[in-house]
């Protein structure tokens, strides 16, 4: 299957000036081992995180010398969400993304840092503190030592709404709402507790689900739901904000270990850089973004009873707190960050 290729000079630019002192001596290294990178993930092509893989991908190969054949697949290309994250644990598939949250059944203190269990980030600079510190840096040991997977930095798509068929303001226009979820536990349980009927499915198939009458609505980041053109099936947007899902990049650590040591210090060292832009990006477009969704005939409401819907999934955070100490510990965490 052919490579997407994005063109996005300017972001290419910009994480580029800040990775001039990772240029690698081409002519000593031509003959040296070449090592292929490939990166498959199921975010929209065109949203901000598909355009820094995009990047990352061609500062890879360039900075290295082409010792890194970096190739870029977004938008499920490879398989779906769930198959992607697999392929990475084995190392078939060498980078992908994906919310901590995946890992709610291996390791749940994970899970607790990629927006579980519901309305855990009050803003965006609380999502900052937990992940660029400390404790991002204990989720990615972590997840190194139960799935093989090292976390080299976090891109994000911003906090989730709810996109649906009917007008969605209060907890009470949730009962009943059939809702696509993850095929995780964490996700289905939030929606019960709202009342609504929350139906597992694969990331690519909500666009025929919507159209077939197989769910009634979806949630999702704004730039999701533009780039898989969503809204042409469901018109009424809700600014829940109810989950905030940073994306790990998810690289295999076997792979990542094969490499020199200085390559594997680009790997890390350029994530970082790209990342960090990435989520700088993000955060300025969505509300542009927003506008475009509105323009296209999508009717976007505020939600006009937040506190209701966090009293009534407040007992999750017990429940999936007591799936184990470190679950509780990493809650108690998040939670008190200020």
């Amino acid at each position: 299957m052919a490579n997407t290729r994005i063109a996005r000079r300017g972001f290419l630019g910009v994480a580029g000036a800040g990775l001039g002192w990772l240029t690698l001596g081409a002519p000593a290294v031509q003959a040296q081992q070449k090592f292929v990178c490939r990166m498959g993930h199921s975010e929209a092509i065109g949203s901000p995180l598909t355009q820094a893989f995009e990047t990352w991908a061609k500062l890879l190969t360039e900075k290295s010398g082409g010792r890194i054949d970096a190739q870029h697949f977004p938008a499920s290309q490879l398989g779906s969400y769930t198959q992607l994250i697999e392929q990475n644990r084995l190392g078939t598939l060498q980078v992908t993304t994906g919310g901590p949250d995946t890992e709610e059944a291996v390791a749940p203190e994970i899970a607790a840092t990629g927006g579980a269990p519901g309305f855990i980030f009050r803003d965006e600079a609380h999502v900052d503190k937990v992940l660029q510190g400390d404790i991002g840096k204990e989720v990615s040991r972590i997840a190194r030592q139960k799935t093989g997977v090292e976390f080299v930095d976090y891109g994000e798509v911003g906090f989730r709404h709810v996109l649906s068929k009917r007008p969605v303001a209060t907890l009470a226009d949730l009962k009943g709402l059939k809702i696509r979820v993850p095929e995780l536990k964490v996700w289905v349980d939030f929606w019960k507790l709202l009342g609504a009927n929350p139906t597992p499915l694969a990331y690519a198939e909500q666009y025929s689900a919507l159209s077939t009458g197989l769910i009634d609505a979806l949630e999702a980041d704004v730039f999701s739901i533009k780039g898989f053109k969503w809204g042409e099936q469901a018109k009424n947007l809700t600014l829940t904000n109810h989950w905030f899902l940073p994306k790990a990049t998810r690289v295999n650590a076997r792979w990542l270990e094969s490499l020199p040591t200085d390559l594997q210090a680009l790997v890390r060292d350029s994530a970082k850089t790209v990342f960090a832009e990435q989520r700088r990006l993000n955060r300025a477009n969505t509300a542009a973004t927003l506008e475009e969704l509105r323009a296209s005939g999508i009717t976007v409401r505020n939600l006009r009873d937040v506190a209701d819907w966090t009293k009534a999934t407040e007992p999750l955070f017990a429940e999936f707190g007591a799936k184990s100490p470190a679950t509780k510990a990493m809650i108690d965490k998040i939670r008190a960050l200020a």
